[in-house]
């Protein structure tokens, strides 16, 4: 026997859950809004830059051998550098992200949150 009812909380107690139209005025608010342009603004630029630089390797890696061959000391070569530029960038741009999340998102989500859960 299914139901549509959500499953009882551990707490004994079940929260409210707001309404669709609830969902949908907040949606439609300008603080949803410019939190969803504060994310946007972010996240697609430096995707978008990323996946470029990562074409960038496999496109001189396939057509620039000699350049990508090129010793700069030893046994590392321009596309040993280049391969570990993208680990590090990779783990920077996370950085990066996390960072402004809890900076400019995570707060402006949690009022959204709140204002939900306390009004429902």
């Amino acid at each position: 026997m299914a139901t549509d009812a959500p499953p009882p909380s551990k707490g004994g107690t079940d929260p409210a859950l707001p309404s669709t139209e609830a969902f949908r005025e907040v949606q439609e608010s300008a603080e949803f809004g410019e939190l969803r342009r504060s994310h946007r603004s972010f996240a697609f630029p430096l995707t978008i830059g990323f996946i470029a630089w990562y074409l960038l390797y496999v496109l001189l890696s396939n057509y620039a051998g000699g350049f990508m061959g090129h010793k700069l000391f030893g046994n590392i070569n321009v596309a040993f550098v280049f391969g570990l530029a993208q680990f590090l960038t990779t783990f920077l741009i996370a950085w990066w992200y996390s960072k402004h999340a809890a900076a400019k998102l995570d707060p402006k989500a949690e009022a959204i949150k709140s204002r939900m859960e306390g009004g429902a």
